[in-house]
């Protein structure tokens, strides 16, 4: 389905917006893999086209093929019908100098840095973040009896972690928020927060060259590969924006889920064992990171059965792949321990795995501190109440209204003793 020009055509289309992909997108996903099979013609805001990659295997071939299917962004043949203002572009930046679209061996000894500069974070210093955070956290609404958990909890505690981890001060981090919210969301707000994210570490890295720390950041300027504060910057704003967000959406969705779902109520008595089954249950139905762009085609090939031309654009499926009824067979039953779904990605540019081990240690200490917290925490609307952020690439609630016995709040951040 291509015009003349070789791009993806829009007629018949489907727009990747719309109230469906935030209500039902199991069932969009399903009848987009009806229609047309295991990819899709998509068209994102103003109508600039692409294709989405639905099916599992094709997915493992695209990602898989770093040299057929690239991540350098130079390639897309529509940049020319691209405005300077379209609010994708910070998801979709051209000769952005961040690992994102770093190719070949640059790319393996940027990643392994990056690698390196998480693992130096004390597993267990990690877990005591979390903690003091979610508890001051609590302590502002435990109070109260009702709170919005995606609101005054789940989109503010993994950023300070993370904030904290980098180099960050405490002060500093908050008003971070708001701006990766902003970028990640692709509204009218997208440029202005990525602006002022990339600012913020500009002025990290000044603050960590003069006073180097025990902290991400420094080591990321010590690394031995000497890479520039251009790439480090850049590539700080990519672990931020990839750190926060879907580990806050991966919050949301697990207490949505185990606060619904019958399967999953010995959670709320302090089953820690259900926490990470319903967190793993989440990753595979409703996955945080529900599309990523993307890849270019370096030449003209075949795929699903679909004609791709040289420098078009696919988008990674990763909800529509989980959802695959080759790998889910039967959909209704749990998956258990089963981690073979596609939410980190895969291949050379899949989420590094101390990147997945810090998002997974702050979700997960986040959930049980809160059902310690607050152990009789119930939802204050019906579920089918429940919405979604507009976002293309991220699923997750645009609130969570929850009502609790309340209790007195501990008034000593990080020294709550029953989390551990």
């Amino acid at each position: 389905m291509t015009s003349v020009s070789g791009c993806p055509v829009s007629h018949g289309s489907v727009p990747l917006s719309g109230p469906r992909f935030q209500s039902d997108p199991v069932q969009l996903y399903r009848e987009l893999r009806r229609d047309h099979g295991a990819i899709a013609p998509v068209v994102l805001d103003g109508d600039i086209p692409a294709w989405l990659v639905l099916g599992y295997r094709e997915l493992h071939q695209v990602t898989g093929d770093p040299v057929l299917f690239s991540r350098d962004s130079d390639l897309w043949n529509q940049w020319d019908d691209i405005p300077a203002d379209w609010p994708l572009l910070p998801m979709i930046g051209r000769k952005q100098n961040s690992i994102l679209y770093t190719v070949g061996e640059r790319h393996s000894v940027r990643a392994m840095m990056i690698s390196n500069a998480l693992e130096g974070v004390d597993p267990f210093s990690l877990k005591r973040y979390a903690e003091e955070f979610a508890d001051e956290l609590i302590d502002r609404f435990c109070t109260k009896g009702s709170v919005d958990i995606i609101a005054d909890y789940a989109k503010l505690l993994p950023a300070l972690v993370l904030a904290r981890i980098y180099g960050f001060s405490d002060e500093t981090a908050h008003p971070l928020v708001d701006s990766i919210n902003d970028m990640i969301d692709g509204r009218e707000r997208a440029l202005a927060g990525a602006e002022h994210l990339g600012a913020s570490m500009f002025q990290l890295l000044a603050d960590k060259h003069a006073e180097p720390g025990d902290d991400v950041a420094s080591r990321m300027i010590a690394d031995p590969g000497r890479f520039t504060d251009e790439e480090i910057a850049q590539d700080l704003m990519v672990m931020m924006a990839a750190g926060h967000q879907p580990t806050a959406d991966w919050m949301g969705n697990s207490l949505r889920l185990m606060l619904t779902d019958d399967r999953f109520a010995a959670s709320l008595s302090g089953g820690r064992h259900s926490v990470a089954e319903a967190m793993n249950e989440v990753l595979w139905e409703d996955t945080p990171t529900q599309n990523v762009a993307g890849r270019w085609a370096a030449r003209d090939t075949h795929l699903g059965g679909r004609h791709i031309r040289a420098g078009d654009m696919l988008l990674l499926g990763l909800a529509a792949a989980n959802g695959d009824p080759q790998v889910r067979t039967d959909g209704s039953a749990l998956t258990g321990g089963n981690n073979a779904f596609l939410s980190f990605g895969h291949g050379e540019h899949r989420c590094p795995f101390p990147a997945q081990e810090t998002a997974e240690v702050i979700a997960r200490t986040g959930i049980e501190v809160l059902l310690d917290r607050l152990p009789d925490v119930d939802l204050a609307v019906r579920a089918e109440q429940l919405t979604r952020r507009p976002s293309p690439w991220l699923r997750g609630l645009t609130d969570l209204p929850v009502i609790f016995t309340p209790t007195p709040a501990l008034g000593r951040p990080g020294l709550h003793g029953g989390h551990a």
